[in-house]
């Protein structure tokens, strides 16, 4: 009995790893008979693990979809995987993954050998998240999982959004791609009233069904979309626009400025190129200088006069701070308040 436990275990791992086995090579693998690799095959369908068969000399088995999820058979290195994937999923943005991504670990764990429990404890214990910018918008599971089975059918969809300022709009689209972020998850779709592509916060999205027609597929607007999303959340949705050359490397740069704060270009080993949107100028400033890199204005001009504005404002204001033991300065600049006498007492 235990013989023929781990053999249906190794033959459910040979299925696992392969697309489709011939009966022999599964004969020769587990080093059997074509007849016991049936029965084995048979005893796998009956505890619900869908193995198809395609009958003549060219046909094989191969392991397929079922109705309901079987048990899964995973090594090590895919076990661990698996754990802390799901350690991080229950920090993301998706409504509701959370809870059920705990309750999937702890079905995991209780299952997981000693040696591979310590593996991810250690993971666990020992990994502190460092999340930059705002935490993430709640995102309901359901129409993540509706918009990406949408953009796989290519079928024209409708749903109510909110604009940046709350404004409510409806959109005719055809779904392309979901694009996240560390902290977003975006839908990049063809705007059917608009003619052109847009980007749409999925957490800003009410699906309106029923979905359809379907559409033919078009170019998409970018071969990086990644890219793409970033440029348009960081930069073209702004009033101002500016490219600044930052003084350090690439990578370092990457470190501090997140794609929804501004795009990067490699310039050279010790510089990069900035493409940022704000507000306004006098906004870019303050951005840029966040960033706590030493920098250069590539473009717009205008940006050098709001820096020097910000400069000018910034000298006025250390030359306004009290100096340590010496009496506050006031508008007539000698150290007394406006209505006393020097030498005097208070005021009468």
């Amino acid at each position: 009995m235990l013989e023929t436990s781990a053999r249906l275990l190794r033959l459910l791992s040979l299925l696992q790893a392969h697309r489709e086995w011939s009966g022999a090579d599964l004969a020769d693998r587990l080093g059997v008979t074509p007849r016991t690799v049936r029965r084995d095959v048979d005893r796998l369908r009956e505890l619900g693990y869908p193995v198809n068969a395609s009958p003549g000399t060219g046909g094989g088995y191969q392991l397929g979809a079922g109705a309901e999820l079987p048990p899964l058979l995973l090594d090590d290195d895919e076990a661990v995987a698996v754990a802390v994937g799901l350690r991080t999923a229950a920090g993301q943005g998706i409504e509701g993954i959370g809870e059920t991504s705990v309750r999937a670990l702890a079905k995991l764990e209780q299952v997981l050998p000693h040696r591979l429990r310590r593996r991810v404890g250690a993971l666990n214990a020992f990994t502190v998240p460092m999340l930059r910018g705002p935490q993430p918008s709640a995102i309901d599971p359901a129409v993540l999982t509706e918009l990406a089975n949408l953009c796989r059918d290519a079928e024209r969809t409708r749903f109510d959004y909110r604009s940046h300022d709350g404004a409510p709009t409806r959109r005719t689209v055809e779904p392309h791609r979901l694009v996240c972020t560390e902290h977003r998850w975006y839908l990049v779709a063809w705007d059917v009233d608009r003619g052109d592509w847009r980007t749409f916060r999925v957490d800003r999205i009410t699906p309106r069904p029923p979905h359809g027609p379907r559409f033919t597929p078009r170019t998409p607007p970018a071969e990086d979309l990644a890219a793409y999303v970033s440029k348009g959340v960081s930069t073209r949705v702004y009033a101002s626009h500016a490219v600044i050359r930052l003084l350090v490397s690439m990578e370092e740069a990457a470190e501090r400025i997140s794609p929804s704060a501004g795009t990067l270009e490699a310039e050279g080993k010790d510089s990069c190129i900035l493409r940022a949107g704000a507000a306004s100028l006098d906004v870019m400033v303050l951005h840029v200088m966040m960033t706590g890199f030493e920098f250069e204005v590539v473009e717009p001009a205008e940006l050098t006069g709001a820096i020097r504005t910000t400069r000018d404002r910034l000298s006025r204001a250390l030359e306004r701070a009290q100096e340590p033991g010496t009496p506050p300065r006031t508008r007539d600049g000698e150290g007394r308040t406006p209505g006393t006498r020097s030498g005097s007492g208070a005021a009468c």
